[in-house]
């Protein structure tokens, strides 16, 4: 019966991830609609929007290659496994040993190599033009995101995130300045990593700035599905992994009865709500800012992860 309710926990998460996903999407776009003083589409839109586009015919260029087909299955794939390795209600799941950062950054990368090569497969321009950006940026949104991994396996002596939770929900930690460097840091890679606002715009195509739209111009049918499903996955991943760490209230522990399974449930959905108002809240009150700008944005939060790491490897006497 443990591991039949093991078993079940886990499936629990992965398919709650799937389902929740889209509708963080939705309530950003309805949350966003709303302050500009707009109707905007209804929170199910982004569920409507998967199924027209799962039943549409699939067409493909002439010049595409199998990579091309397999890769939005592929990108699924690796976004969907990340996701659900990160925990959203319950900690100690039966994955949990394998829910390491560097795992889980090392599937992200995985995903946005296969996308990178999808962009480029077909040899159009906007393909090749969002790609190149999009390799841009992950060359340097990864370093910043492994100094805030190391900031946070000296804190807490774990890369695994069922430890860096129950290490962040215990008395040792305090108020610590490396934990808001690193926390701002994560959200400033999380924007970047997902082309938001002020990185990039997912509500418009203009070429000259689009970014991730580029890279999925030539999909169309189930493999758009696929892919724009695996943009909202990545969104609700890093929500998901602020939760996680940086507010793990109402994460249930390992072993602990049904009930405070479903006390996780409904705290990580308040989470997600509350991400998504924040988040909306901040796409409202800023402007896209230049590409050529974003090095920078990224630098200063590579900075920042790199300022949290010294300050407490400093403070703990690392330098004598």
């Amino acid at each position: 019966m443990g591991l039949i309710g093991a078993v079940a926990v886990q499936g629990g998460q992965m398919a709650l991830v799937l389902a929740l996903a889209p509708a963080l999407t939705g309530l950003v776009r309805k949350v966003k609609a709303r302050l500009v003083r707009r109707q905007g589409a209804p929170l199910l839109q982004p569920y409507r929007d998967l199924w027209r586009l799962m039943r549409k015919e699939v067409v493909l260029a002439e010049s595409a290659s199998w990579l091309f087909r397999a890769a939005p299955y592929l990108i699924f794939a690796g976004t969907w496994v990340a996701a659900a390795l990160v925990p959203t209600f319950a900690t100690g799941l039966m994955f949990s040993w394998s829910a390491d950062l560097i795992a889980i950054m090392a599937l992200l990368g995985a995903a946005r190599f296969f996308l990178a090569l999808a962009g480029m497969d077909v040899g159009a321009s906007f393909g090749g033009i969002g790609s190149s950006r999009e390799v841009m940026i992950a060359s340097i949104a990864e370093p910043a995101m492994l100094m805030i991994i190391f900031s946070l396996a000296l804190l807490a002596g774990s890369t695994q995130l069922s430890t860096v939770a129950s290490y962040m929900l215990s008395s040792n930690v305090g108020l610590r300045v490396t934990l808001a460097l690193a926390l701002v840091a994560l959200m400033m890679v999380a924007i970047a990593e997902n082309a938001r606002i002020p990185v990039d715009n997912p509500a418009t195509h203009l070429e000259l700035t689009m970014v991730h739209e580029a890279m999925v111009l030539e999909y169309s049918g189930r493999h758009l599905a696929v892919i724009e499903l695996a943009g909202f996955l990545k969104l609700l991943l890093y929500v998901s992994l602020i939760g996680c760490v940086f507010v793990p209230w109402g994460l249930a522990p390992a072993g602990a009865p049904v009930q405070a399974h479903l006390i996780g449930i409904a705290a990580y959905v308040g989470k997600l709500a509350l991400a998504a108002v924040l988040l909306a809240l901040f796409e409202t009150a800023v402007a896209k800012m230049r590409l050529f700008r974003v090095p920078a944005f990224l630098g200063a939060a590579f900075m920042m992860a790199i300022l949290g790491a010294l300050l407490l490897f400093v403070s703990r006497g690392g330098l004598r």
